[in-house]
Parts: structure tokens; sequence; C-alpha cells
């Protein structure tokens, strides 16, 4: 009997936790949802990765259940933590590696090729074929070119000079 009286106690004094840490958690949400969202938005000009950091902030104070001396205290710890937490999403690779829509819809759209010159475009190495398609078709600068092939600029900007060489030769002898 004495074990289940005990068993039972264990029961209450879990749910008083968690009802507790529901409580703390709703606080939270109330006092700082909208500091972080706006603060990380700032930082990350995009909504939905903000929300992200939202809820990664919340863990990390549920997490690591730090004390606080005053409510301010509490507060700057909250805003310091956000601001580190979106210099770390916009030093990740997926963040780097990525573009955003706006900037796509920004971009003109390729024009239909001439087929002849497509053709000669495909008759090239890989290297010069892609690098001229990105260059011409798609808008891309030599830059952008070189972070998309894991190439360096240089790389990049010899393989359109070479391409546009062989284009020309092979132009000139028709």
């Amino acid at each position: 009997m004495s074990c289940i009286i005990y068993e039972g106690l264990q029961r209450k004094e879990s749910e008083s936790e968690r009802s507790m840490e529901e409580r703390e958690a709703r606080r939270l949400v109330a006092d700082y949802a909208d500091m972080i969202l706006r603060i990380s938005t700032n930082y990350l000009k995009n909504t939905s990765d903000a929300e992200d950091i939202c809820q990664t902030v919340f863990l990390k104070y549920m997490m690591s259940a730090p004390e606080f001396t005053s409510h301010e205290h509490e507060k700057a710890w909250v805003i310091r933590t956000t601001i580190n937490v979106c210099k770390n999403e916009l030093k990740s690779a997926f963040f780097r590696k990525t573009t955003g829509i706006d900037e796509i819809a920004e971009r003109k759209a390729p024009e239909d090729p001439d087929p002849a010159i497509m053709e000669e475009v495909m008759k090239l190495p890989a290297n010069y074929r892609i690098s001229i398609y990105l260059y011409y078709y798609e808008g891309y600068s030599a830059s952008e070119i070189a972070d998309i092939l894991g190439k360096k600029e240089s790389a990049v900007m010899a393989y359109l000079s070479r391409g546009r060489k062989k284009l020309k030769i092979a132009f000139s002898d028709e």
C-alpha cells in the first residue's frame, strides 16, 4: 500500500513540475516572442527562419534553465542568445548556399537560346559549356558561377574566355 501512495505522490510531483514548466514556457512566449521575432527577422530577412530562431531560443532557455538576478537580466540574456543564434544561422552552409525566392524573382527570365548557338555550346568541354550556359543563359555573374561550381573566380573567367574563343572559331569556320 505504501508503494502505491509513493507512486501517486511521484505522479503528482511530476505533474506539478510539468505545469510549472508549462507556466514558465507560456510566460516566456508572452514576454519575449514578439521581440525575438523582430530581432531575428531583422537579422535573417525571412519570417519563417525567424520563427525557427524563436523556437531555438526558447528551447535553449528551457534546456539550460539559467538563473537571473532580475527581469532585465533575463531580457538581456534572451536578446543576446537571439543575436548569437541568428549569427550562427547566417554562418551555416545551408544559409550561405541558398538563394531567397525574392532574389530569384528579380532576375530576368532567360531568353530562348538560338538552336545553332546552343548546339555549338553543347559541343564545348564541360567546364566551358557549363560556365557559358550559366553566364549567358541563366544570367549568373562569374563570382556566382565560381560559388556554384566550387571553383575560383579566375578559373571561371578563364573558362568563359576560352569557351568564347572556341565558339568564335566554330562560327567563323561556318
